[in-house]
């Protein structure tokens, strides 16, 4: 695996400096940026494969530089981890629905944030049922693993890196029904109980980006169960190479 760059956006030094010192043991490369601005300028230049961020920023506060991201579709493979101290559950879930794949409160364990960046890439190696195959096909919904494209009605339906892997690890089991905890596994990478509201706010980001391109509800929820992928009825799964 490449050495993965991680931007941490804090205006904490010691908290900054902790964060950086626990991950360049773990052999990631970091860089810190202390304002939302200095932020978005590297986020321009230079090549990140994640970003720590906290809310309470200076100027641009984390939020703000968050949604800003989430607008610019050459950075959507960016994973997002919010580190903040407001750990109320609206603060949560506002975070996650302005584009964060995940959240973390402070006071946090410094080896919890690198476990979560672990699992996350580690996910980038793991193979789903299929994924031998580069293209998958269902009536006109194309997942195109390669370009990380996700096509409906011939129309390219941009997704961040977390939607992508959600509709794609859905799409490879129609009709299966996935529970929250296997897809925070297959998706986010965790062996670890998680948050499933993280993955209830990714599910409704990921459907509103659906219906913009598409009448027809690819995913469906089971209630008390999980989620499943819902194929068209003259849809068929098939692969492409």
């Amino acid at each position: 695996m490449s050495t993965k760059r991680i931007l941490i956006v804090e205006d904490e030094r010691d908290i900054a400096e902790l964060l950086a010192y626990n991950l360049k043991k773990e052999g990631f490369e970091t860089q810190v940026c202390f304002s939302g601005e200095q932020a978005r300028t590297v986020l321009l230049q230079q090549e990140v494969q994640a970003v720590l961020l906290d809310i309470m920023l200076p100027g641009i506060d984390g939020l703000e530089l968050c949604r800003w991201l989430r607008q610019q579709p050459k950075l959507a493979h960016i994973f997002v981890i919010i580190v903040s101290a407001k750990s109320a559950e609206i603060d949560r879930i506002l975070g996650l629905e302005i584009g964060a794949d995940d959240y973390i409160s402070k006071p946090f364990s410094p080896r919890e944030v690198v476990a979560r960046l672990k699992a996350v890439f580690r996910r980038d190696r793991i193979t789903l049922p299929g994924e031998q195959d580069p293209v998958l096909t269902a009536g006109p919904v194309h997942i195109d693993r390669g370009r990380h494209v996700a096509r409906i009605d011939g129309q390219d339906t941009p997704l961040t890196k977390i939607e992508f892997d959600l509709f794609e690890c859905l799409a490879t089991q129609p009709g299966y029904v996935f529970t929250r905890q296997k897809l925070l596994q297959h998706v986010w990478g965790y062996d670890f109980y998680g948050d499933d509201r993280v993955v209830d706010v990714h599910i409704r980001r990921l459907r509103l980006k659906l219906k913009k391109v598409s009448k027809f509800d690819y995913v469906h929820t089971v209630h008390g169960v999980g989620y499943k992928f819902q194929l068209p009825a003259t849809g068929a799964l098939k692969t492409k190479n």
